[in-house]
């Protein structure tokens, strides 16, 4: 049954509003899937404030060339499926992941992150990535540690001398005593 045009550029303008919403979109392959598990899996991402939507690949493309996305064209063939990160990418690539060892059916085929797209093997090295607390501590810790060294360099030369004055101090002491 063919689509009315009304319709078609209803779906191109919720496929770019998904897209403007989101920090990264997610593609995956659904084929197989029952329709239990996409509900599972749906309800999986909705925790991770993600929305997973199957898409007409002829309106996506239509969507991210208005955008100015580019994406692989083949990539974006056989029945495909969005994840609309409306959150941290990470947690939402960790997660189709997880579901891909369960339903082994679900096959993410790539990411579009920001004007750029990423394979299979980038969004993996996405969800293995630590949470952003984690990552945020590692840097102030990158940041901190040359910062109290400097600042034990600086303060040393100080710190000596007021010891030796203390010294001297005590010694004058000893003596007049």
């Amino acid at each position: 049954m063919a689509i009315p045009k009304s319709k078609k550029e209803q779906m191109v303008a919720e496929y770019a509003e998904q897209m403007a919403r989101s920090q990264a979109i997610i593609l995956a392959d659904y084929r197989g899937l029952t329709v239990a598990q996409l509900t599972e899996l749906r309800r999986r991402l909705r925790e991770q404030n993600c929305g997973f939507q199957v898409i007409k690949n002829t309106l996506f493309k239509l969507a991210l060339a208005q955008a100015g996305i580019s994406a692989p064209v083949d990539r974006l063939e056989g029945p495909m499926a969005a994840s609309y990160c409306f959150g941290e990418v990470p947690p939402v690539a960790k997660a189709l992941f997880d579901f891909t060892r369960e339903a082994e059916s679900l096959q993410v085929k790539g990411a579009i992150l920001g004007n750029q797209f990423l394979d299979a093997e980038g969004v993996q090295a996405l969800a293995t990535l630590p949470p952003r607390e984690v990552l945020l501590a590692q840097l102030l810790g990158a940041v901190q540690g040359p910062m109290s060294s400097l600042l034990a360099t600086i303060t040393a030369p100080l710190r000596e001398l007021v010891q030796v004055l203390k010294a001297r101090s005590e010694q004058g002491q000893a003596m007049a005593a």
